[in-house]
């Protein structure tokens, strides 16, 4: 619909729909996982970027953490760096850490930092390893084949799990209005440089913020059960025995699981979001309805 033709009643109402949303998240912090479709499709692109800007021009304070597994892919086989996985997980020895950097702290951070200046907004882009935000360790992966008696550990690199998020400087840039854009980048004692997972950084850079909601952007509409429908308005007790019972499973689960911890140690609510739609972020916090799958603690109803 084009600005001339859009009825002002609809304006009107939209804008008295997101009122008591806005009155009531102002001055709070929202994590968003920034990836998937979302980082491909430019719609989408501009639409995360606008996004971000409104929702600290209304007194939200966002805090962006983006993923990047195809690009780093696209690069790796552009080096000719061969790619080999082990339980889904990226192999990482020196020289490949060396193209995640490249590509996660320099292409696409400093891509989306550009997206949002472009739209309006001041953001600044920042890896785990600027003012040592995120603590990390070398990720221990078990595997466990039908001949082998017991499982063996397997050395997969600069792979990691985070051990502790400082968060003094992400306060600071909230703080002077700007927008944090985050590359899941951690750095250990010695030094030594981790690719993380994404999703658990955003989860734990929330729990660190004692943040409102934590955010994940995904490429399904949300958590579904077994006739296709998306569930949502879950507890923490609810998902728990969602995972007991075999309803979710597969790939959604580590996300799921992410989601979880992150409510069960202080984030208010925690959503899975269709990253496909355009204005996600907004429609989720903003309209009744939202766009995907809402998780809160049990002891909050």
């Amino acid at each position: 619909m084009s600005e001339q033709t859009r009825d002002p009643r609809q304006v009107v109402e939209v804008l008295s729909e997101a009122l008591p949303y806005i009155q009531r998240f102002s001055g709070k912090t929202v994590v968003v996982k920034y990836g998937g479709n979302a980082m491909t499709e430019d719609t989408l692109i501009d639409s995360f970027a606008r996004d971000m800007v409104l929702m600290k021009e209304v007194g939200i304070n966002p805090v962006v953490v983006h993923g990047g597994g195809p690009q780093i892919g696209d690069l790796l086989d552009k080096l000719k760096i061969e790619s080999r996985f082990v339980n889904g997980m990226r192999v990482t020895d020196a020289e490949t850490m060396d193209v995640v950097e490249m590509v996660l702290g320099g292409l696409v951070n400093k891509g989306i930092v550009n997206l949002i200046n472009q739209s309006g907004g001041k953001a600044i882009g920042l890896t785990g390893k600027d003012g040592a935000q995120i603590r990390a360790r070398q990720l221990q992966v078990e595997q466990q084949t039908p001949d082998m008696a017991a499982s063996e550990i397997i050395d997969i690199g600069h792979v990691g799990e985070v051990e502790h998020i400082s968060t003094d400087l992400i306060e600071m840039l909230a703080e002077r209005d700007f927008i944090p854009v985050i590359a899941p980048i951690g750095v250990d004692e010695a030094g030594r440089s981790y690719n993380i997972n994404a999703d658990l950084v955003a989860g734990k850079v929330a729990e660190a913020l004692d943040a409102e909601k934590l955010m994940l952007l995904t490429n399904v509409a949300g958590l579904m059960n077994g006739e296709g429908e998306v569930l949502t308005g879950l507890t923490t007790d609810q998902v728990d025995a969602l995972i007991a019972d075999g309803t979710i499973h597969g790939g959604m689960l580590p996300k799921i699981r992410c989601a979880l911890d992150a409510v069960k140690d202080g984030v208010a609510s925690a959503h899975i979001v269709d990253g496909r739609v355009p204005h996600a972020t907004l429609l989720e916090i903003f309209t009744n309805a939202g766009v995907g799958t809402l998780i809160t603690n049990s002891t909050h109803g």
